[in-house]
């Protein structure tokens, strides 16, 4: 993040404000037992923060409301609150504190909460989003597109093709609404997306690609599970599509020169 105004927080909370749309949305469709779910994960990522604040002198970021909201929506339902505490923990400490922080971090640890849980403890169903949890993933991109902390390249080139397909008949509408929901919420993350302006392009269309495949080969995953597989596989590859897009650059410059 770039001196002034732009620092590490600014951002954070850009992208909370970006996600109101789709937490409203998402608060009215679940009533209190999702506010209750949301809750459960901001005390227990917070109590994280927390420890490693007074362990490094170092202040929680604003991101951690994210990922907790991320996690509420996603995880797999009808976990009791020890498997649950698990996962956030393994999350949050793996995927984010443990490399000092939001903005250092390799994946997101959302993705990576999420994730654990959903292979930890397979017989736990997935959670089905509403249709109008679509709508609101398209607020949330266009507010962060516009406040220019999502990368419109990644939301873009995902979601033509995400369209597309679904268009032609190759995706089912719930396979799209999850698609839209984890784009924007963990894929278009700043910190663990692809960083070159090809790179980005790439990401998105990795995305996509592997949402198609899973979601035509994988029988019987759910939406959201097969949406966060796709997530978790992009987030890894972020920085090989930014050596590709390097590498192009540095190839085309010396054969210009």
């Amino acid at each position: 993040m770039t001196r002034g105004i732009w620092d590490r927080e600014t951002v954070a909370l850009l992208l909370l404000a970006a996600a109101m749309p789709l937490a409203v949305t998402w608060l009215l469709a679940t009533g209190m037992q999702g506010a209750l779910r949301l809750v459960f994960v901001l005390i227990a990522a917070g109590l994280w923060h927390l420890a490693f604040m007074l362990a490094r002198a170092q202040p929680p970021s604003f991101a951690g409301a994210l990922t907790a909201f991320a996690v509420a929506v996603l995880a797999p339902a009808e976990l009791g609150l020890l498997p649950m505490l698990i996962g956030i923990s393994f999350g949050v400490v793996a995927g984010e504190l443990a490399f000092g922080g939001w903005g250092r971090n390799v994946v997101n640890p959302a993705t990576v909460a999420i994730a654990f849980l959903g292979f930890g403890f397979p017989a736990a169903p997935w959670p089905v989003l509403p249709i109008q949890l679509g709508w609101a993933a398209i607020a949330m991109a266009a507010i962060g597109m516009l406040v220019g902390v999502m990368a419109w390249r990644i939301a873009v080139s995902a979601t033509a093709v995400l369209v597309i397909a679904w268009y032609g008949g190759m995706l089912a509408m719930p396979f799209l609404t999850a698609a839209a929901v984890v784009l924007v919420l963990l894929v278009c993350d700043p910190v663990t997306s692809a960083a070159t302006d090809l790179g980005r392009w790439l990401n998105g269309l990795l995305y996509a690609a592997l949402v198609m495949v899973f979601a035509s080969g994988w029988q019987g995953a759910a939406a959201v599970q097969v949406a966060i597989s796709a997530a978790l596989l992009t987030s890894l590859a972020a920085p090989l599509l930014d050596e590709i897009a390097m590498r192009r650059w540095l190839a085309r410059r010396k054969h210009l020169g």
